[in-house]
């Protein structure tokens, strides 16, 4: 189960006065955190309001490989800044995200293919939006597993979201998003992988906290391999090791929820 810190984002306020400072504290800490509690990867956003996208990810990234060697999921719709982005990375990122359009595809596979990247993509496309059933996001998702077989992206580095909504507004595609899940298993030998933006889930709901971890054990015994999420929080990370082990993907022992967060990368200084 990989955990994609999601909290290098300038939509938080901190990182984005970090961004407007140019001051790297605020970024150099969250890389930190994430990467010591078990973070596999670091999301990396500006955000909506940077005034200059591109000086604000090249500090973002800066800040982040300056302090850990944890790898890099650049979070962006504009390819040509994402592509700016992955010649900076020093481990194989990952491109957050591409829809299921076939413009988008051209754009981003290849790009991938070139710089040894992963891909994120998303069941939804120009044309339908988010859809409702999961006959519909699993169509969309064999588009975007028979591109990577067309463009030759290993299925291990496709990661299908199926999308996640907030329960407050769209509780009725929570178990669409599930069976989207077990149904992207089956898609090929080896499967992609499947992932989601777990905190969409709870997103202006009261007990956040609470939903996004039953929401997260659901969704692994779905099939989930990844997920965006606050790898600081302590309980979602050991809700995250027990699901695991309870379905036997790791072997049990008293520490199981100890080795799961135990630090993947190095931490420069420490």
């Amino acid at each position: 189960m990989e955990i994609i810190g999601e909290r290098i984002n300038g939509m938080f306020s901190d990182i984005k006065q970090a961004i407007i400072d140019e001051n790297p504290e605020a970024v150099v800490k969250w890389a930190v955190k994430q990467t010591e509690m078990g973070a596999a990867w670091l999301d990396i956003s500006v955000g909506a309001s940077a005034a200059d996208p591109r000086k604000a990810l090249k500090f973002l990234i800066e800040a982040s490989q300056g302090a850990v060697d944890t790898p890099l999921s650049l979070d962006s719709t504009n390819y040509d800044l994402i592509e700016e982005g992955l010649e900076l990375c020093r481990q194989p990122p990952l491109i957050n995200s591409c829809h299921a359009d076939r413009h988008k595809i051209e754009r981003v596979f290849p790009m991938a293919i070139k710089y040894g990247a992963k891909v994120i993509g998303l069941a939804m496309s120009e044309d339908s939006g988010i859809p409702k059933t999961s006959d519909e996001r699993v169509a969309l998702a064999m588009e975007l597993v028979a591109a990577a077989d067309e463009y030759g992206l290993p299925m291990r580095d496709l990661y299908i979201d199926p999308l996640l909504l907030p329960i407050n507004v769209a509780q009725d595609h929570f178990v669409e998003a599930l069976e989207t899940l077990r149904q992207v298993k089956l898609m090929a030998d080896p499967s992609p992988k499947a992932v989601c933006g777990l905190s969409n889930t709870s997103q202006r709901c009261a007990h956040r906290n609470i939903i996004n971890r039953t929401a997260l054990v659901m969704l692994i015994g779905a099939g989930l391999d990844a997920a965006i999420a606050n790898a600081s929080d302590v309980d979602l990370m050991d809700a995250a090791a027990t699901a695991r082990v309870l379905l036997n993907k790791e072997i049990y022992c008293d520490s199981y929820a100890d080795l799961f967060k135990a630090p993947r990368y190095k931490i420069f200084g420490a």
